[in-house]
Parts: C-alpha cells; structure tokens; sequence
C-alpha cells in the first residue's frame, strides 16, 4: 500500500531568521573577489538585491563591471554555489542584470579608499 501522508512542511524562516540570513549572505559574497580588480564583489557594488523568502530560498540580482567581463561566466555561479553552501539556505537563484549600468559611483566608501579613490 502506497504511503499518502503528506510531506511535512519546511519550517519557515522568522523575520529574525531572515535577517540573520541575510548578514551571512552578505558576509560570504564579501569573500569573492573580482579578479582584476582586489575588492570583494559587495563592496565594489556588483550586487544589487538579495531578496530571501520564509521558506529559505535566496534571490540574488546581480551585474558586472562590463558585458564582456571576462567572468561573465564563472562568477555568478561561483555567487550562487557559495551562497547555496551556507547551513539552512535552500537554493539560490543569481540573476545578472545590466540595468542600471555599473559605475564606479556604486562602489563603497571602502572600496573607493582601497582602490586609492581618496
């Protein structure tokens, strides 16, 4: 005979829960570097939104310096699979977007001064 009970619901995450997320979101992407230029994709404003449901599941909007970056195709997913490695995310979703256009106004103060902007 078939089982037909139902799957137990995942737990969802709180509003404190989210927000915790969203820290080590951000803590793990600040440790991917572009590699032409030695500042972490975060602060050098390549990330636009991360958005983060209650069932744990992790939209990130992201761009690049440049359409033809020469990483367009390596570090989205490195964005992602790092991201989906951390303890109770259940998937992550990179999307890349050219609108807005980066800038280098979208950079951190921090970035700025590691760069040597100030």
């Amino acid at each position: 005979m078939e089982n037909t009970t139902p799957a137990t619901p995942q737990k969802l995450l709180t509003p404190l829960e989210l927000t915790l997320m969203e820290g080590r979101v951000i803590e793990t992407i600040r440790t991917i570097y572009d590699p032409e230029i030695p500042v972490n994709i975060y602060e050098l404003g390549l990330i636009y939104n991360i958005d983060i449901t209650p069932q744990a599941e992790v939209s990130i909007r992201m761009t690049l310096t440049s359409p033809g970056c020469p990483v367009a195709t390596t570090l989205p997913p490195e964005v992602q699979n790092r991201v989906e490695d951390l303890e109770d995310v259940a998937l992550c979703n990179v999307d890349v977007v050219w609108d807005p256009p980066w800038n280098m106004d979208m950079m951190s103060e921090e970035a700025k001064l590691d760069l040597g902007f100030f």
